[in-house]
């Protein structure tokens, strides 16, 4: 965050250095949460999903509220906290979709689904906030679609189940937190953004707990280090840096840049389970990379004429 505190002590910080640090922080959070796959697919043996979400953006609101405890004191401030309820809302719809659509459709499925926000988002921001993607923005997305396609899926698509419409819902509803972040972002402090929209989830998971499912845990180490890494690096961390970071990079890049996580996912399921990759998959994950490259390189951006 030191970028932020040069731009209150009004140091001379270009732009353009601005959108490198806040994309290569995004990176960051495609990452930790590509990481935390398989320790949350490990913890789930031994807590229900919908107590797991409540613990962790329970832990994860506790350690923000420590972190920015001056936040929200003025009445300017209290003005935006509807915005994160409404930014927190559609996050925790994301994942609780996304949680009752896997238990009905595959998990390859599912992922594939899933990284398709990354294609509905430029598609809402046009909608609902006449934001145009670039050229090198659509073809990096498109590029990175068909590797997610590889990457996660072994044949056609097929039929299309109950648990597959969840996870699409899932899909608009991840885009929707990506195209309404960026459009607050900018207007809105993101220390108050960040407490509000974990906040905001963490409500929601424990109102929709019982009626939902019968709440089961085992305390082992896994679901204890679970619980703490995704609340504390996976939701706390990265969702500030998310909510900071899109003030200087625009939600198509985000999109694009979190169709990352898969590719990271794999390389620790490697190192940590042995787990190999075909090579359909590991194509795939060199279309991601390209299509990210794609848009770094602009290749279709205009060039000043010479004089």
């Amino acid at each position: 965050m030191s970028l932020e505190w040069g731009r209150r002590f009004r140091l001379p910080i270009p732009q353009v250095s601005r959108e490198r640090a806040a994309e290569a922080l995004l990176v960051w959070n495609a990452l930790i949460w590509g990481a935390t796959f398989v320790v949350v697919r490990s913890a789930l043996a031994g807590i229900s999903p919908l107590y797991f979400l409540a613990l962790r953006f329970s832990l994860a609101t506790v350690a923000l509220l420590v972190l920015f405890r001056g936040v929200g004191k003025s009445a300017r401030d209290w003005k935006s906290v509807g915005a994160g309820v409404l930014i927190g809302s559609l996050l925790f719809a994301g994942y609780l979709t996304q949680t009752l659509g896997l238990r009905l459709t595959s998990a390859p499925k599912s992922a594939f689904i899933t990284g398709l926000c990354s294609v509905l988002v430029p598609v809402l921001a046009a909608v609902a906030y006449r934001i145009r993607p670039q050229v090198a923005e659509v073809a990096g997305l498109l590029v990175a679609t068909v590797g997610m396609a590889l990457m996660t899926l072994n044949g056609s698509i097929g039929a299309i189940s109950r648990g597959d419409l969840l996870t699409l819902a899932c899909a608009f509803a991840f885009a929707a937190h990506i195209v309404t972040l960026g459009h607050y972002s900018g207007t809105v402090s993101f220390e108050l953004l960040s407490v509000t929209q974990i906040a905001t989830s963490a409500v929601w998971s424990w109102s929709l707990l019982w009626w939902m499912e019968k709440p089961r845990v085992q305390w082992r180490p896994s679901v204890v280090c679970a619980i703490l890494v995704t609340g504390l690096l996976a939701t706390a961390l990265a969702f500030t840096i998310q909510a900071w970071a899109q003030r200087y990079t625009t939600s198509t890049r985000t999109a694009l840049i979190y169709m990352l996580e898969p590719v990271t996912a794999w390389l620790t399921s490697y190192f940590l389970t042995g787990e190999g990759l075909s090579g359909r998959a590991a194509a795939g994950a060199g279309l991601i990379l390209g299509g990210v490259v794609l848009v770094e390189v602009k290749p279709w951006a205009s060039r000043p004429h010479p004089s």
